[in-house]
This record gives structure tokens, C-alpha cells and sequence, in this order.
């Protein structure tokens, strides 16, 4: 019964992510005013998560090839996920914080760093593999997997995590540093938009969400494995396939994406665009991810 119960929620909540992934790499693909290289960064995150979430739906453990393929595809595609994140980190600590206009130069090592990376970790992973857990594939059985499976995910996602939280607070001190010159010397030009601000501090609190609950379970299972929490297994697997449905909300929606999104709405007619909705957006700076 447990098995069933969270088999239907990996399914639900992953079919969720891959839902507002793909909605966010669709935007990406249609509308070309969107294809900067700000956006371009969010493009390859969101392509990960849609990936990722689609090979926590399809993997099935009772046949062996499958279940291989989804564990090492889910691993690669998820890592790949939480690394993107770390490149736009990088990206806004490097154009405000730095004041260098050379990101864009950077991106091939961007992908070398996130694929080669990823690639690394998948291959390492497969010391000590033994998939067969229960309702998916991912997460290993053997003590030796489960050690190297920590090591190969949860530490470099905790890095990521660190590293992403303080590169943020970075930036959010940098640009309320100059917004408090600007309202000083009121000079509207330099005056940033502190919601957008606020939010960039929220966004490691993503990947701490999706992955909290599955570090704890990761370490009680280490220590007890033969006690399982079923309420623990359980925030785990919603958090975690949830986490591309968080990464499309937060970096993809943005005042960019909905202002294209609107755009298109107002070439409806207008006996069709009384059901539409309101196309009014309001005139903010695009500060989530711009190209500053």
C-alpha cells in the first residue's frame, strides 16, 4: 500500500514539474525576444528538470535495463539541474558584483562545467550500484551505493546550495547598497525593483525545499536501513519531484516571460479577449535575470 502511495505521488508531482518545465522551455523555443543569454541560462534549467522529471515517471523496476537507464538518466538530468543554478549565480555575482560584461563568453564552459560534471558524478555512481529500491530506481540498496550515492549527489547539491546562498547575499548586499545611494541622491535611474531583489534570496531556499527531507532520509537510511519512516520517504518524494515545478515559478516566470506571454494575448480578437486574462503588466524592471 505504501509502495502504490508513493508511486502515484512520484508520478503526480513529477508529471507537475515536467508540466511547468516544459511550459518554460516552449516559451523559450517560441518567442525569440526571450532567447538572451540571461534567459538562455534558465532555457538549459529548465530543460534539465523537464528531463529529469520525465525519467522519475517512466523508470520501471521490475525490469533491469529500464530501471538502470532511469536511475543513471535521473541522476545525470538532476544534478545537471541544481548546477544550472550555480552558472545564474555566477552570472548575476559576475555582472554586478565584479562588473565584467564577458558572461557571454563563458558559455561553453558553463555547459562543459554543468554536463562534464554531471557525466562524472553518473558514471562514479555506478560503484557499488545496486538499483531495485522498491517503486523506482534511483536510490541504491546496497550500503556501499547509498555512500556513494550521497557523495555523488548530496554533497555536490549542499555545495551548490552554499555556494548559491552566499553568492546571492552577494548581490542582494551589493544592489541594496546602491539603491540606498540612489534614494539619497534621488536618482531614479539606479533605483532596482526590491521585490525582484527579495526574490532572489528565496531561490537556494529551492533547492533546500526539494531537498532537505530527502538528505535526512538519505542519512537515516544509512544508519537504520532497516527502519523505514513512511511519512519521511514520503516528503521526500513530493519535494524532490516537485523541484522543477519551483525552478520554472521562480526563474522562468519573470517579468520577461509574462510580458511576451501578454503580448500575444492582446492579438487575440476582442470578442475572444474578454476571456482571456487581464493583459495589463505592469512596467517593472526586468531584474529576476537580466542582462545587467
Amino acid at each position: 500500500a505504501h509502495d502504490r502511495i508513493l508511486t502515484a505521488l512520484n508520478t503526480g508531482a513529477s508529471s507537475l514539474s515536467f508540466v511547468g518545465s516544459g511550459f518554460i522551455v516552449l516559451c523559450y523555443c517560441l518567442f525569440k525576444e526571450l532567447r538572451k543569454f540571461s534567459f538562455k541560462l534558465v532555457f538549459f534549467l529548465a530543460l534539465s528538470d523537464m528531463l529529469c522529471s520525465f525519467f522519475s515517471i517512466v523508470g520501471d523496476p521490475s525490469k533491469g535495463f529500464f530501471c538502470s537507464a532511469q536511475g543513471y538518466s535521473t541522476h545525470f538530468f538532476c544534478v545537471a539541474s541544481f548546477l544550472w543554478t550555480t552558472t545564474i549565480a555566477f552570472t548575476l555575482h559576475r555582472t554586478v558584483v565584479q562588473h565584467k560584461t564577458d558572461v557571454e563568453d563563458l558559455e561553453a564552459m558553463f555547459h562543459l562545467y554543468v554536463w562534464g560534471t554531471s557525466l562524472v558524478v553518473t558514471v562514479v555512481r555506478s560503484f557499488g550500484n545496486d538499483h531495485r529500491l522498491g517503486v523506482w530506481c534511483w536510490t541504491q540498496t546496497g550500503r556501499t551505493g547509498k555512500a556513494v550515492h550521497f557523495i555523488t549527489f548530496y554533497a555536490p547539491l549542499w555545495g551548490a546550495i552554499l555556494y548559491n546562498g552566499f553568492t546571492y547575499f552577494q548581490v542582494i548586499r551589493m544592489l541594496n547598497n546602491a539603491t540606498r545611494v540612489a534614494v539619497g541622491m534621488s536618482d531614479r535611474a539606479y533605483q532596482f525593483d526590491m521585490k525582484a531583489l527579495n526574490r532572489w534570496g528565496y531561490y537556494p531556499l529551492i533547492l533546500i525545499g526539494s531537498w532537505a527531507f530527502g538528505t535526512i532520509n538519505r542519512i537515516h537510511d544509512f544508519i537504520e536501513p532497516g527502519h523505514k519512516i513512511f511519512w519521511l520517504t514520503f516528503l521526500d518524494v513530493g519535494t524532490a519531484a516537485l523541484m522543477g515545478l519551483f525552478n520554472s515559478i521562480a526563474y522562468g516566470l519573470n517579468s520577461s516571460v509574462r510580458r511576451a506571454i501578454h503580448e500575444r494575448l492582446d492579438l487575440f480578437p476582442d470578442r475572444f479577449r474578454k476571456w482571456l486574462p487581464s493583459s495589463k503588466v505592469r512596467n517593472q524592471q526586468e531584474s529576476e535575470l537580466v542582462s545587467l
